[in-house]
């Protein structure tokens, strides 16, 4: 039975899992204005590029705009504070969507380009984090990213200080940036290192390049999931790649087409992962810089794709397969996954609208 714009509810109640959401994109413009009124900066022009900010369909005429714009976001965060009022308002709004675990993206890439102390600001988040979830009961692990077109000393500088971070939180390394002038071949050791380091490992892939930038990132870095993955979708190679390696895609459909990767949302090709049997999880990427959220793409991708109650339900049993967690906290999301559907079943049998 495919799904309908009254999905919120059941949508809503699914333990969630969110992969794909980097902390610097997810700052509202109303802790925007916290950040600048506590330092006594929000003057006339602020106000008005946070304004900018809150327009409704915001999109970025080409993707360096997005990267400039997250630049340009990244700067506001000038102290480990800053950091860590961010990181206290995602996780706020993540238990009011039910998220219940979280792998959240921190551009630990920007913070060394920005000659910040990296160790300063991961404490801020890390703190500001088990707090947090001592009062929501949502958890967070942390994802340290490089910037590809900083080159391989950076990435390498970036996966070295999250192994140092590993038994505190940090259980990932991976890339983003602009894949044209930073290739994935590039970053064979680096992605070597960070494995046998403990590790583990995700790239940004097939947003800004073509199909063959996805399948160096899984054969060639050894990506255990893949960031976007869109170009992946109109070439039979790389899908099996994915497919038969079983590596997630963490689609963003938002995302995608606020940056211009594709036209519509109708044109992503998330039928096509779909139906080559490439494991899909949704995630919101830079919600605040694209006005969504989890509970939206799960709507939204239910919406325009069609896709049945039990789809969205193998979407978020994805997630929590493909999250990095111990064996049994995966078990024990799992088992609330199940109990939560088994609790609702029959009345998805008898009137769906009502649940939906």
């Amino acid at each position: 039975m495919p799904a309908t714009l009254d999905s919120g509810p059941l949508i809503h109640r699914l333990p969630k899992v969110e992969l794909h959401l980097h902390l610097e994109g997810s700052i509202e413009p109303a802790t925007l204005r916290e950040m600048a009124r506590r330092k006594g900066r929000l003057g006339d022009e602020t106000e008005e590029w946070i304004r900018d900010r809150e327009h409704d369909g915001f999109r970025y005429p080409k993707f360096a705009d997005f990267l400039n714009a997250f630049k340009l976001l990244s700067l506001l965060l000038e102290a480990p504070e800053d950091y860590a009022l961010a990181t206290t308002r995602l996780i706020e709004s993540l238990h009011a969507e039910n998220v219940r675990y979280a792998e959240l993206t921190l551009a630990a890439g920007v913070v060394l380009w920005k000659n910040q102390s990296l160790d300063a600001i991961f404490e801020a988040v890390k703190q500001a984090a088990d707090d947090a979830s001592a009062r929501t009961g949502v958890r967070v692990a942390w994802i340290f990213d490089a910037i590809r077109q900083f080159g391989v000393d950076h990435a390498r500088t970036v996966m070295r200080h999250a192994a140092r971070f590993r038994n505190r939180g940090v259980v990932a390394f991976g890339i983003g940036g602009d894949e044209e002038r930073g290739p994935a071949r590039l970053f064979t050791d680096v992605y070597r290192e960070a494995r046998d380091l403990g590790l583990h490992l995700t790239a940004h892939a097939g947003e800004a390049a073509g199909p063959e930038s996805v399948r160096d990132a899984v054969e060639l870095l050894g990506a255990e999931r893949i960031g976007h993955g869109t170009s992946a979708g109109r070439d039979a190679a790389a899908l099996q790649s994915l497919a038969e390696r079983r590596v997630p895609v963490e689609v963003c459909l938002t995302s995608n087409v606020a940056t211009g990767v594709v036209e519509r949302i109708e044109d992503h090709p998330l039928r096509s992962f779909l139906e080559a049997g490439v494991p899909v999880t949704l995630s919101s990427d830079d919600p605040a810089m694209f006005h969504t959220s989890l509970e939206r793409e799960m709507n939204l991708a239910a919406v325009t794709f069609g896709l049945s109650l039990q789809e969205m339900i193998q979407f978020a049993e994805n997630g929590i397969r493909a999250a990095f967690l111990e064996k049994d906290d995966r078990a024990s999301l799992l088992d609330e996954l199940a109990r939560t559907v088994a609790k609702r079943q029959s009345a998805i049998e008898n009137d769906s609208c009502c649940l939906l």
